[in-house]
């Protein structure tokens, strides 16, 4: 049977960044591995991200957005049936835009996917660095994702990170109490630089599992992230910063949690990545031209405003 593996986390939590590191022990170790980019969004950039691993031969699918929650789950389970005739002994699965992992996983228990697959590991990637204060619905996404997690996995450490990886872990205990999750997350989490992760450590986590659920559902209390997105645009790699930097601080915006993509300016392809710790934009070799504003209860004609001034 293959096994599947969920990769979730915040919006710009370094989920992708993450996956690059673990595939590739995956397929190190003889694992016939494919990535399956499930988005609810209408645009998703990040199997560009993960390029390098596809021309390694790691398989790679995605299941497009832009439809209601049925339709997609419909599409999700469609592409799983023709995956499990391509031999993979190994699906990792970033699930953007769902938050109940295990209605996620009760997919892959259904006729005929349950002859075919079963269930792997739940890695929950966090930044310690987010903000400390979360609405009520990114609270509940994060004590949700945690709670079910086989390991969260923090991102960002260089190694004197004590006390940002302390606060955060308190600030999850703290959700998962809200939920009335009796979980511990610090008996279960690992923190440390991930150009240092031993192949050992890499390995601890592809077998950690996953957690029954044992918190109070809001299946209809809770809304999902939305997007939306602006393409054909060709800033300079200055204004793109700028850009990113002035929308993830507009209030007016929304609650945005990311800005991401790729422009091409000058011949030249570029990227921008930006999250509330900082704002990157580097020289890539190729791209699409798609900028993309990831957040809660997003303003789309304000933010359309400085788009405008390009």
């Amino acid at each position: 049977m293959t096994t599947v593996d969920l990769i979730t986390g915040f919006l710009g939590s370094g989920k992708t960044t993450f996956m690059k590191r673990y595939v590739r022990r995956l397929m190190d170790k003889g694992e016939n591995v494919c990535i399956l980019e499930n988005d609810f969004g209408a645009v998703n950039i990040d199997t560009m991200l993960l390029q390098e691993l596809y021309d390694a031969g790691c398989g790679m699918e995605m299941v497009a957005g832009a439809c209601d929650k049925d339709c997609h789950q419909r599409r999700f389970k469609t592409k799983l049936i023709a995956m499990a005739m391509s031999g993979y002994s190994r699906v990792v699965i970033e699930p953007s835009g769902i938050f109940d992992v295990d209605e996620f996983f009760d997919t892959l228990r259904e006729p005929p996917l349950d002859r075919w697959y079963k269930t792997g590991s739940v890695i929950t990637i966090v930044d310690p660095f987010a903000a400390d204060e979360l609405s009520d619905n990114s609270a509940y996404l994060l004590a949700s994702q945690a709670a079910v997690a086989g390991k969260l996995v923090f991102s960002h450490c260089s190694g004197d990170d004590d006390t940002a990886v302390s606060r955060s872990l308190d600030r999850i205990a703290a959700a998962m109490k809200n939920i009335r999750s009796e979980r511990d997350p610090k008996t279960y989490f690992l923190a440390k630089p991930w150009d240092t992760l031993t192949d050992s450590e890499l390995d601890e986590i592809a077998s950690s599992g996953c957690h029954a659920a044992d918190f109070v559902k809001l299946h209809n209390e809770i809304k999902g992230f939305e997007s939306v997105y602006f393409m054909e645009l060709s800033p300079s790699p200055e204004q793109l910063k700028e850009l990113a930097s002035a929308i993830m601080t507009d209030k007016l915006c929304g609650g945005v949690f990311r800005v991401k993509g790729f422009t091409k300016n000058g011949g030249e392809w570029y990227e921008v990545n930006a999250t509330h710790n900082a704002a990157e934009v580097k020289k890539i070799a190729a791209g699409q031209s798609v900028i993309i504003v990831i957040g809660e209860s997003l303003d789309r004609a304000h933010i359309g405003k400085y788009f405008e001034k390009l």
